[in-house]
C-alpha cells in the first residue's frame, strides 16, 4: 500500500490531480465561448449549447462502460488509452472549421474525458493506505473544481486575446503532460485483482440499483439539479454578452469564479448533514439555490453575480450530501452505484439546454428563472420524499 507522505504518494496524487484539472478544463472550457460561437457560426444559443453539452452527454454514458471494462482490463493502462484519446481529440480541436467538425470532435472528446472519473477514485482506493485515501480524494475533488474553473477563466482570456480555437492548443500541451504524468508517475497496481467482465451481471447491478427508491430517488434530484444550475450558466452568458452589459468572453470566463462557494459549501455538507438528516440538508440546499436564482433577476451586474455566488453554495452542498447517501446506501456494487449517479448528473447537464429553450424563447432570461424554480420545486418534493422513505 502506498502510504501517507511517502514519495510514490505525493509523485502519483500530483499526476492524477493534474490530470483531473486538465479533463475537467477540457470538458467546461467552451462555455464561456457560447456567445461567441452563436455569432461566429450564426447558431440560436440552444445550437451553440449543443458544443458544450455534447461533451458532458458523452462523459456521462462512457462512465458505467469505463468502470466495468477497468474492473476486468485493470486501471492504468485504460486510464493511459482515454487520456491519450483526449490529447489527440483536443488537438484535432485546434484544426476544426466548421461547426458539424466542432461537435464531431467535442463528442469524441467527451467519451475520451470520462476515463479519469471512473477509475481514478477506484484507483485510489485500492493502492493508497487509509489515511493517504482520505487525503487523495480531498486533493482530487479539489482538483476537478480548479480544472473546471481554469478552463473556462483560459478559453475567455484567450477567446479576447485572439480567437476562440486558441485555447485548444495549450490544453493539448496540457492533456500531453497529464499522460506523460500518468506513465511515469503512476504506479502499476500491486492490489489490483481482476475480474472477469460479465455484461449480463453489470446489468443486473445497475437495474437492481434503479430498483431502489432510495438510490433512484437520489439520482434524480442530483440530475435534475445539475440540469439546472449548469445550464442557467449558458444562458445567462447570452444576457451579459449582449446589451446593456457587453461583457467579453474573458470576463463571462470570471463569472465561474462563484464556483468558489460551492467549494464551501462541499466542505461545509458533512457538518450540516450531522445536525440533520441528509436529505433534509438536501433540501435545505434546493432552497438555497432557488434564492440565489431568483436574485438573478436583479438587472445590476454585482447582484446578478451574488445570484450565482448563493446558487453555487447550494449546489454544491446538495451535490455533495446526494454523492455520499448513494455510497451510504448501495446495497451491493458500491461502484457501480456510484458511477450511475455520475450517469445521472451528466446527462441531466446534457438536456438542459433543450429544456430551457422554449421558456427562453418565450421570456428570456425570466422564463429560464421560472424554468429553473419549476424544476427545483419538483426536486424539493423528491427531497422530501427521499426524507420521508428514510424515516421508515
Amino acid at each position: 500500500m502506498i502510504e501517507y507522505k511517502s514519495a510514490a504518494f505525493y509523485r502519483s496524487c500530483f499526476a492524477l490531480c493534474l490530470a483531473a484539472m486538465v479533463v475537467f478544463a477540457n470538458l467546461h472550457l467552451l462555455q464561456p465561448l457560447l456567445p461567441q460561437l452563436s455569432r461566429e457560426f450564426q447558431l440560436s444559443p440552444l445550437q451553440a449549447s449543443l458544443s458544450y453539452t455534447i461533451a458532458t452527454f458523452g462523459l456521462g454514458l462512457s462512465l458505467l462502460v469505463y468502470a466495468s471494462l477497468s474492473d476486468a482490463w485493470g486501471r492504468k493502462t485504460l486510464l493511459l488509452i482515454t487520456l491519450l484519446g483526449m490529447t489527440v481529440s483536443t488537438l484535432a480541436l485546434t484544426q476544426v472549421e466548421s461547426f458539424t467538425a466542432l461537435l464531431c470532435w467535442r463528442a469524441i472528446q467527451g467519451v475520451c474525458l470520462g476515463g479519469l472519473p471512473a477509475m481514478a477514485i477506484a484507483w485510489m482506493g485500492e493502492e493508497y493506505s487509509p489515511a493517504a485515501l482520505v487525503t487523495a480524494v480531498g486533493y482530487y475533488i479539489s482538483a476537478n473544481s480548479l480544472g473546471g474553473i481554469g478552463g473556462r477563466l483560459l478559453a475567455g482570456t484567450l477567446a479576447d486575446m485572439g480567437h476562440w480555437q486558441w485555447v485548444f492548443w495549450p490544453m493539448a500541451g496540457l492533456s500531453a503532460l497529464s499522460c506523460y504524468l500518468i506513465w511515469r508517475y503512476l504506479p502499476d497496481s500491486a492490489q489490483f485483482i481482476p475480474q472477469r467482465f460479465r455484461l449480463w451481471h453489470a446489468l443486473q447491478n445497475q437495474g437492481f440499483h434503479l430498483r431502489q427508491p432510495l438510490l433512484l430517488l437520489t439520482y434524480l434530484i442530483g440530475g435534475l439539479n445539475f440540469l439546472v444550475f449548469l445550464n442557467q450558466y449558458t444562458f445567462i452568458s447570452f444576457v451579459l454578452a449582449a446589451p446593456p452589459y457587453l461583457l467579453s468572453s474573458g470576463v463571462l470566463g470570471l463569472l465561474f469564479i462563484t464556483y468558489f462557494t460551492g467549494t464551501v459549501g462541499s466542505a461545509l455538507s458533512a457538518k450540516i448533514g450531522a445536525k440533520m438528516s441528509s436529505p433534509l440538508a438536501m433540501v435545505l440546499g434546493i432552497i438555497i439555490m432557488m434564492l440565489g436564482t431568483l436574485v438573478t433577476l436583479h438587472s445590476q451586474l454585482i447582484i446578478i453575480v451574488c445570484g450565482f455566488f448563493i446558487s453555487a453554495f447550494g449546489f454544491f452542498l446538495c451535490h455533495s450530501l446526494a454523492s455520499s447517501w448513494v455510497n451510504q446506501h448501495a446495497q451491493r456494487a458500491k461502484a457501480s452505484a456510484s458511477a450511475l449517479y455520475l450517469v445521472f448528473y451528466y446527462v441531466g447537464a446534457s438536456i438542459g439546454s433543450f429544456y430551457f429553450q422554449p421558456f427562453w424563447q418565450w421570456l428570456g432570461w425570466t422564463g429560464v428563472v421560472l424554468a429553473s424554480l419549476a424544476m427545483y420545486s419538483l426536486t424539493l418534493v423528491l427531497a422530501l420524499l427521499l426524507w420521508r422513505r428514510s424515516k421508515k
